[in-house]
């Protein structure tokens, strides 16, 4: 292949699929109906893997998105109509039907500018639980795999499914209007639309699928989603801003997070030439903007904590006291396990291993967090650090054991060793 020869049509359609997934579900969601956004999923799934065999024999279309749009229009009427004669309902159209008899212009970019978000608000309506409502938006118009939303909830498959059908029938009884929600419903959802966007962005920064690392792809679309949203007048909060500061931060060390093969770097292997200017920029002008406020949030506490980390000269400069700090901080305002394991890890690395492993001494994790990969892989490399070699060995074997993929399996025992 040569340099500026087009990708393969695989690697497209999973490109089209990530950019364009949730903006169609979104679209057609709004036109038949949140009692049908099963179907609307199918058809959007029938799309992409129609996109797969058509791009493949006949080249990518001048316009992806609209050619995606309509397939999936004409899939989800087809479904429609089947579904009605299945169910022996009278020979008139279905309201849903209507509603996709004329299908939209193919300036589908124009179209759903905003309408991703719209659909992420109604998706987070404060009556359906919250853990329901994080997985409706994460499946729907987010396009992740249970497994991907187990993963990141800390949860079952089984659990997700039970959420996702929860979520799915409570909107179903609530007869949920699709236009734009009032302004106070907005406010009272923003919580959640912050912690869709912060999913999506860590599953990017390191999936949890076995095949791939990193997906850049989804840090880019929990940016631009980011980017509306402080762009609106409900979103344009100092939480927002926060948020927007810790992913540019972090987007900042995504090219160098890897080596040539493609294996994940640990932090103090990275070179730090290759952290990208721009949004080090953008991440320190979002976190300049996120302290106009009173109130202090996870997000300003792990921003700050990326901020100590990407303007660092060196690993071996880094102000570790201050990560400790913010982590000690950042327990307060979102307590949870895991805050407590990274406090122990920078206070390791400024006092020794042993002062970090007192600050676990006779914890035991949660239930969902038991066994998990990271709490396994810190005890291990305190334990290594403080010279006991039994324990050490303990935690490492159970944390390559339960590493969710070879690259992360791969940088544990480097760490590890």
């Amino acid at each position: 292949m040569t340099a500026d020869a087009p990708p393969p049509p695989r690697e497209l359609v999973d490109h089209y699929f990530r950019h364009e997934h949730g903006r169609l579900v979104a679209v057609l969601v709004r036109r038949v109906g949140l009692q049908h956004v099963e179907a609307v999923e199918d058809a959007v799934q029938g799309a992409m893997m129609a996109a797969l065999g058509a791009w493949a024999r006949k080249g990518v279309p001048d316009e992806p998105g609209a050619w995606l749009y309509r397939v999936a229009h004409n899939e989800l009427l087809d479904a429609l109509r089947t579904e009605r004669r299945r169910r022996r309902i009278l020979d008139e159209a279905s309201p849903a039907e209507e509603a996709l008899a004329q299908p939209a212009a193919a300036t589908f970019e124009d179209e759903v500018r905003d309408e991703l978000l719209r659909m992420l608000f109604i998706c987070c309506d404060e009556r359906v639980p919250e853990a329901s409502r994080l997985v409706l938006a994460l499946k729907t118009l987010c396009g992740f795999s249970t497994s991907e939303i187990a993963a990141r909830l800390f949860t079952s498959d089984a659990n997700v499914y039970k959420r996702l059908a929860r979520a799915r029938a409570r909107l179903g009884e609530l007869a949920v209007d699709l236009s734009t929600p009032p302004l106070d419903a907005l406010r009272a959802r923003l919580p959640s639309v912050h912690a869709v966007i912060y999913l999506l962005f860590n599953e990017g920064y390191l999936s949890s699928r076995a095949d791939q690392a990193i997906r850049v792809e989804l840090c880019e679309e929990a940016l631009r989603l980011g980017g509306l949203l402080a762009a609106h007048r409900v979103g344009a909060s100092p939480q927002t801003a926060a948020l927007m500061a810790l992913m540019h931060l972090h987007a900042a060390r995504l090219a160098a997070r890897t080596d040539a093969t493609g294996g994940l770097l640990l932090l103090q292997e990275q070179d730090r030439s290759r952290w990208d200017a721009r949004h080090l920029r953008e991440g320190a002008r979002w976190l300049e903007r996120s302290a106009r406020g009173d109130a202090v949030t996870r997000y300003h506490a792990e921003a700050g904590i990326a901020a100590e980390h990407a303007f660092a000269p060196s690993f071996e400069a880094t102000d570790w006291g201050a990560i400790a700090a913010l982590y000690e901080r950042l327990e307060r305002v979102a307590p949870s396990p895991l805050h407590r394991l990274n406090r122990a890890v920078a206070v390791a690395e400024r006092d020794g291993a042993s002062a970090g492993l007192l600050l676990l001494d006779g914890r035991s994790p949660p239930g969902w967090l038991e066994g998990h990969y990271l709490w396994e892989a810190v005890l291990a490399d305190l334990h290594r650090r403080a010279g006991d070699r039994g324990p050490a060995a303990a935690h490492r074997e159970r944390a390559l054991a339960a590493a969710p993929s070879e690259a992360v399996r791969a940088l544990l025992r480097r760490r590890l060793a």
